[in-house]
């Protein structure tokens, strides 16, 4: 969506609720665009605060310190049928 300069000021709530749901708005003057009003949450992502779950696994940087190794204990018996 577009917004010129005047609505933009006027209407300041309503665009920032707009960007929110709707996504990024686009802000003119004279015709000519000169700013967009994003979510805080794209705002983020583009500047790489935030990375994709996708990538976070990719990276590997979380798994590198676990211990995948099997444990060798037995697993604890469990009587189903008769409750204490």
């Amino acid at each position: 969506m577009r917004w010129q300069v005047q609505d933009a000021k006027q209407r300041f709530s309503e665009l920032i609720r707009t960007a929110h749901a709707d996504g990024p708005q686009v802000v003119t003057r004279h015709g000519e665009e000169i700013a967009v009003v994003i979510d805080i949450a794209d705002y983020q992502r583009l500047k790489g605060e935030i990375i994709e779950f996708k990538d976070y696994l990719r990276s590997g940087q979380a798994f590198e310190d676990l211990d995948l190794s099997r444990s060798t204990e037995r697993p604890r018996n469990i009587d189903l049928v008769n409750e204490p």
